[in-house]
């Protein structure tokens, strides 16, 4: 949402550069900088500051983010580069840019027999460090949470004189979503079958999780361990009263009004990264740190990672400072993207903070005489259960890890922990979007009437952010699905170089969201049972509108692309 931006400070007699950077991935950036400047990583100082949103961008390396740092270095001064809104507009990651042609072969009760994708991505100029990645997800997860018994994708990235592509808040899944969906939309038309009944029917059931179809993507097999699709979808046309607004809209559009309702089951996937690194210190005093390779995106990190290592602490949150991407306090760390900050970066602060607590308690059982197990964190003490009276702080504590202390009990000094944790593998998120629409004969503007979101989230660490997460998603679909367009001329020219002319969505556009946060299928593959929700509400928003579109207009099949504008809903009413 904001502008990139730079700071570098070289200092030559130490040969030390300290640079101040909007990123989400901190150490890659670190990494990256000391292999072009030819630096020891002893000798640059990477400093992320909070990106002010991200949605993608902030994770790939830029030309500016090693010119800065060049010219830095070669004036030993520094430097400061801010971008202008049009800058960020035509140099900054695009996305979404994909043609499909798919077909689907179908039994005459509806089930789903194979699936064949053609797509065509336009790759931009060049290759940007994360491009690829977008063509791998978008197929890799097109059938999924649906059974496909024979499934063919070929996707051909191609490049133009455009700009790149890169990662936007969901990447591949946004466009596979709709293109799925709207096969599903039509064959269910074709089909004389509801479309809510022509999903459940194809919906892997959860008997037969775990569910691995033999799919390869990012980097590892896709295996669906968790999950109960049918149940969900069941309970978002429950919650949210569908049957009413099918019969209301049947009602309107019998007195003249073009209203209908779309529906969309999206499949995201959450934890790719492999790894993440926290760490914990206690100091005398008794206050606690938190390190975390993580970055601070908007998302609330500090508040779910606090409230993580509080309740394994046995303190309140507030309690505990949170600090990221800092080079020099936490050598290594892989960021905030892909939806893993809770499900991979608050398992590591888990394992921090439950290393830390058991390091408490076996120095509190020595100086309270007393078995380690009958010990129970609570109030910033350890205490003796039963006997809150009798403990000691963690202040005390951490005093009493001093270097000869500690090296007398054949410990490392201090009271903390440094941990990494490895994920055995992703895991996918899913859910419904429901939404009601209505469109304007004058002037072919859609009004989102109603909208519904169900997302399993696993485990939600807080569910008011999980929320949060589900109302942005929503709004930054309404833009992808109705506004957001990056035109060029017959000349090569970007017609859209301000935020005049690149249009989003305001809170006037976004209507009312009922949001269902589902807990019914914890992942095994982390500890905490979390599923990612950076992308939930947002995946099924253009198949969803693109299918309600259909219905008010009484045309299954008819819009193919988006956004839906004005121009395109009056073209199909002048036919």
């Amino acid at each position: 949402m904001e502008t990139r931006g730079l700071v570098a400070d070289y200092d030559p007699g130490r040969g030390h550069l300290t640079v101040w950077g909007a990123t989400l991935v901190t150490h890659y950036h670190q990494r990256t900088l000391a292999r072009l400047l030819d630096l020891p990583l002893s000798r640059l100082h990477y400093r992320s500051t909070d990106s002010g949103g991200s949605f993608g961008v902030r994770g790939d390396f830029f030309p500016e983010d090693y010119l800065v740092c060049h010219v830095a270095r070669a004036l030993g001064r520094p430097v400061k580069w801010i971008e202008d809104r049009v800058e960020h507009l035509v140099a900054t990651n695009h996305a979404r840019e994909q043609t499909h042609a798919i077909e689907g072969a179908f039994a005459a009760d509806g089930t789903l027999l194979a699936l064949r994708d053609e797509a065509w991505q336009d790759e931009g100029a060049y290759v940007r460090p994360t491009g690829m990645v977008v063509a791998d997800i978008c197929l890799g997860l097109l059938g999924p949470p649906y059974r496909v018994p024979a499934f063919r994708g070929v996707l051909h990235d191609v490049t133009t004189n455009k700009t790149p592509i890169g990662p936007y808040r969901g990447p591949g899944r946004f466009q596979n979503t709709f293109v799925r969906e709207r096969l599903l939309d039509l064959a269910a038309a074709e089909l004389g079958r509801d479309r809510v009944e022509l999903r459940r029917t194809n919906l892997v059931a959860p008997a037969e999780i775990p569910y691995e179809p033999g799919i390869w993507m990012c980097g590892e097999s896709l295996l669906l361990d968790s999950g109960d699709f049918p149940g969900i979808l069941d309970r978002s046309v429950a919650e949210s009263g569908w049957d009413g607004w099918v019969a209301e809209a049947a009602a309107l559009r019998a007195g003249g009004r073009l209203v209908g309702n779309g529906v969309a089951f999206w499949m995201d996937k959450s934890g790719l990264g492999v790894y993440e690194t926290a760490g914990i210190d206690v100091d005398p005093s008794g206050a606690i740190r938190l390190l975390i390779g993580g970055a601070s995106t908007g998302q609330g990190i500090e508040t779910v990672m606090a409230q993580i290592a509080a309740d394994a602490l046995g303190v309140e949150p507030h309690a505990i400072e949170v600090i990221y991407g800092d080079s020099d306090l936490i050598p290594d760390g892989v960021g905030s993207w892909s939806s893993r900050s809770t499900v991979i970066g608050g398992s590591a602060v888990l394992k921090a903070a439950t290393a830390t607590a058991d390091k408490a308690r076996r120095v509190a059982a020595e100086l309270l005489e007393v078995d380690a197990d009958d010990l129970e964190l609570r109030g910033g003490r350890v205490v003796v259960a039963g006997s809150p009276d009798r403990g000691l702080g963690l202040g005390e504590l951490a005093t009493a890890c001093d270097a000869v202390s500690s090296l007398r009990r054949g410990e490392s000094p201090g009271l903390g922990a440094r941990e990494v944790y490895v994920d055995e593998h992703m895991n996918y998120p899913y859910g419904v979007n429901l939404v009601q629409v209505e469109l304007d004969r004058v002037t072919g503007h859609v009004e989102v009437r109603r909208c519904f979101v169900a997302s399993e989230a696993g485990r939600a660490v807080n569910p008011l952010l999980v929320e949060g997460q589900v109302a942005g998603g929503v709004a930054q679909g309404l833009g992808g699905a109705l506004l957001e367009r990056f035109d060029y001329d017959e000349h090569g020219q970007p017609r859209a170089a301000t935020l005049v002319d690149y249009l989003l969505p305001t809170a006037l556009d976004v209507p009312p969201i009922e949001i269902l946060v589902c807990e019914d299928a914890p992942t095994p593959s982390n500890p905490l049972g979390a599923k990612g929700m950076g992308e939930s509400g947002l995946l099924g928003m253009g198949a969803a509108i693109a299918g309600a579109v259909d219905d008010a207009l009484g045309r299954p099949g008819a819009i193919t692309s988006l956004p839906v504008t004005p121009e395109r809903v009056l073209e199909l009413l002048a036919r």
